[in-house]
């Protein structure tokens, strides 16, 4: 009898413990999330884009418990990484945290944050990631799926493309607000009252306004500057050069999505060079002078084959696998 009534009292103490022990690690975990998002809360009060290294990825990202979501990008600002479009980058990231962090949809929800590489090399090996930058979306709860990644390649990294991608993973809306920039309103006035001024002064003899070839010259040097990329350097702020593998000095870019600054003067120099042959081709017709023309005919056609075979041959090295070519490969 005594020893029935031992084994009935331990088998009393286990049913009473076991939901003790559940009960305390119940309110174990809602502590240790409670804390980390109010730790997170703090840090967000004086920077709208939390700067994480590998220790604190490890406790605020991939750490459970996690009741809020939270987008990371990937990164490499350091000077010496030469990575010119992940500072473009960040600048965007930072429009759509501040407009998160400053709108009335602000919660404890989402967090935005970022890992750079020179601080964080052990979570870009852990996240198996070999380029910059990177958009990730770190759910709730379970873990990223591929949509969870955003597709720069395909839609852009802008500041708006940002925040619908983040609506889409998280039903959190963002309006986008951009800091006002008078720089081009300035450089705009400015030239306006430069031509006002230029035409004032010469207000007595405005015959060079109806010049055919002046505004011809204007017009293939505003056609030559867009075609071969200003607004590209404009953007994304490219580097002048770029260091090739083998040590050497790179001046046109290996993939057709990028480009550097001395690329834009050489593809404006040989699209200068094609249109000059052309037009050269096209004034030999008219030249009355045969010998002449037959000069401007040969000289043209040499210009227009030689430098559009060049042109052809920059295309080529940046589109890998076109097959065409003229008489450079």
């Amino acid at each position: 009898m005594r020893l029935v009534a031992t084994v009935g009292l331990l088998l009393a103490l286990c049913v009473t413990l076991v939901p003790e022990s559940d009960a305390q690690s119940r309110a174990k975990t809602g502590s240790g999330l409670a804390d980390k998002v109010q730790q997170l809360l703090d840090m967000n009060t004086k920077k709208s884009v939390l700067r994480l290294n590998g220790q604190t990825f490890k406790d605020f990202v991939k750490s459970p418990p996690r009741n809020y979501s939270i987008v990371v990008m990937f990164t490499a600002l350091s000077p010496s990484r030469q990575c010119v479009i992940c500072r473009h980058a960040h600048d965007e990231f930072t429009i759509v945290a501040n407009s998160y962090r400053f709108s009335p949809a602000y919660s404890s929800r989402l967090f935005f944050a970022m890992v750079d590489f020179d601080e964080g090399s052990s979570v870009f090996q852990m996240m198996r990631l070999n380029t910059a930058p990177v958009f990730m979306h770190f759910p709730a709860k379970g873990k990223p799926k591929g949509s969870d990644t955003m597709d720069i390649q395909r839609v852009g990294f802008s500041a708006e493309v940002i925040a619908k991608w983040i609506q889409e993973r998280t039903d959190i809306q963002i309006r986008v607000f951009r800091p006002p920039n008078y720089s081009g309103t300035v450089a705009a006035v400015m030239l306006a009252a430069l031509v006002g001024g230029f035409l004032y002064l010469r207000r007595n003899n405005l015959d060079f306004l109806a010049n055919k070839q002046m505004w011809g010259f204007i017009a293939l040097f505003f056609c030559f500057a867009m075609v071969s990329g200003q607004m590209w350097n404009h953007i994304r702020s490219p580097p002048f050069v770029h260091k090739s593998q083998n040590g050497g000095v790179s001046y046109i870019h290996g993939s057709s999505q990028g480009q550097l600054v001395i690329e834009t003067y050489i593809v404006m120099f040989l699209n200068a060079m094609i249109v000059a042959g052309m037009i050269l081709l096209t004034e030999a017709g008219y030249s009355t002078d045969a010998r002449k023309g037959r000069i401007m005919a040969i000289v043209g056609l040499f210009l227009v084959a030689v430098f559009f075979s060049l042109i052809l041959s920059v295309f080529r090295s940046k589109a890998q696998g076109y097959p065409y070519s003229f008489l450079f490969k």
